[in-house]
C-alpha cells in the first residue's frame, strides 16, 4: 500500500478479536483485511448500480397491481 491513508475504526471488542485471530492465521494485517472486505463492499455497489441502469427502463408494476393480477386469475 504505497499511498496509503490512515483511519481511525472503532471495533466491538469481540469483532477486533476475531480479526487479530483471522489476521494472524491468515497472515494478513487487520488492515490488509480490512481494505480488502471493504473494496468487496465497493465492488457490489457497482454491480447493483449497472444492474440499475440496465433496469432503468423498464416498466414499473406496483404491489397493488400484481396482488389485483393474482386475485383475478385465481392465483390467491
Amino acid at each position: 500500500m504505497d499511498d496509503s491513508k490512515r483511519a481511525t475504526i472503532y471495533f466491538d471488542p469481540a469483532v477486533h478479536q476475531a480479526l487479530r485471530l483471522k489476521a494472524a492465521e491468515t497472515d494478513q494485517s487487520i488492515s490488509e483485511m480490512v481494505n480488502d472486505a471493504v473494496k468487496r463492499s465497493l465492488a457490489e455497489d457497482v454491480e447493483d448500480l449497472e444492474a440499475f441502469e440496465r433496469r432503468k427502463r423498464e416498466r414499473s408494476v406496483s404491489f397493488e397491481s400484481i396482488v389485483r393480477d393474482l386475485r383475478k386469475r385465481g392465483r390467491l
